[in-house]
């Protein structure tokens, strides 16, 4: 893995941005800690608003490094910015809004294993336990006017105990081996909030690369939805789902999906 590897070298960069959530951060390194206390990780804290980060980086069994923007930016130019600096075989991307009630990463890296697959995720729960649809097949046009008429409703995938290979995974907790998250070229950047998941998982796929949720890694999000009831996510959302449309990435995935459909 190029210059990744090194005898010191930690197996997990965990790349988080704070919109002014260090709170949460806080929470979240905390559960890394008492859950997570034999993994070798470093952790890179990206400040994206101007706030205060009152915790002294030896508070935790793992470096972190701290990264404080002088200008606000997207989802995807952060943690691209954040694996500029990672040192880990692999890079993890989570939430600040991300609580562990257990170790999620073993059950992720035996999936890793398989060199087909470019993405792990963990199944998603919310605060009451419930499974959240963080595993979809690629949205369309079509598929976004029938759920905002109320139609198409359910999860797109039926999540027992195997492992699932969807189209895309939730950008709340993705972890991918280096050489593919850089083979790929990291999340595109002209894509502010929203989407990214959707873009960075439909590029592996045309790299032949698998998608995989593993069931037995679980995590609790602590969501917010503010594209609910913020008109500037609400708006974020809405410019990121027609980029997406109107890319090449789509129309390439697209026309995959419809051979595949047909042809087997």
């Amino acid at each position: 893995m190029e210059n990744k590897i090194a005898s010191r070298a930690p197996a997990i960069s965990v790349s988080v941005v704070s919109h002014g959530q260090v709170h949460l951060v806080e929470n979240l390194l905390h559960d890394i800690a008492r859950h997570c206390p034999a993994l070798s990780l470093e952790l890179i804290l990206t400040l994206n608003l101007d706030e205060t980060w009152p915790i002294s980086e030896h508070s935790f069994p793992f470096p972190i490094n701290v990264i404080r923007n002088a200008i606000p930016q997207g989802f995807a130019a952060n943690h691209n910015q954040a694996f500029g600096r990672a040192n880990g075989l692999f890079f993890c991307v989570i939430n600040p809004d991300i609580r562990f009630d257990e170790n999620p990463f073993p059950a992720l890296l035996d999936c890793l294993q398989d060199s087909s697959v470019g993405v792990a995720a963990p199944l998603v729960l919310n605060e009451h336990g419930l499974m959240e649809d963080s595993a979809r097949r690629f949205p369309t046009p079509l598929k976004i006017l029938c759920k905002a008429f109320g139609g198409c409703k359910g999860s797109d995938y039926a999540v027992q105990d195997e492992i699932i290979y969807p189209d895309w995974v939730g950008g709340m907790f993705m972890l991918f081996p280096c050489e593919r998250f850089k083979y790929v070229g990291g999340f595109d950047e002209r894509f502010f909030l929203y989407y990214e998941d959707v873009d960075i998982c439909a590029r592996l796929r045309l790299q032949s690369y698998e998608v995989v949720l593993c069931p037995d890694a679980r995590v609790v999000h602590q969501a917010h939805r503010s594209s609910h009831h913020d008109f500037n996510y609400f708006k974020w959302h809405l410019v990121s789902m027609m980029r997406f449309f109107c890319s090449a990435v789509f129309l390439k995935v697209f026309f995959l999906g419809i051979k595949k459909k047909f042809l087997g």
